[in-house]
């Protein structure tokens, strides 16, 4: 009844070594999308009307500038 759950001898783990060069693809492609999204929420003004002719980018997004307290009037 006095038995430990965890064995005495724990060997602690060694961290995995991840190259630069496998993360830099990823931190552009990250970097990339959050500045898309960066314009989309704050610059946008309607700029991208081809997409829908009735507005609906910028009334999906007009909250979202108003929360972040960024102008949109």
């Amino acid at each position: 009844m006095s038995q430990a759950a965890v064995p005495a001898s724990t060997s602690i783990p060694t961290p995995v070594r991840i190259p630069l060069r496998e993360i830099v693809p990823w931190a552009v492609l990250i970097g990339a999308l959050a500045m898309i999204t960066l314009f989309f929420v704050s610059a946008e003004d309607s700029a991208v009307a081809l997409l829908s002719a009735n507005g609906y980018v910028h009334e999906f997004l007009h909250d979202g500038r108003h929360l972040l307290a960024f102008p949109c009037h």
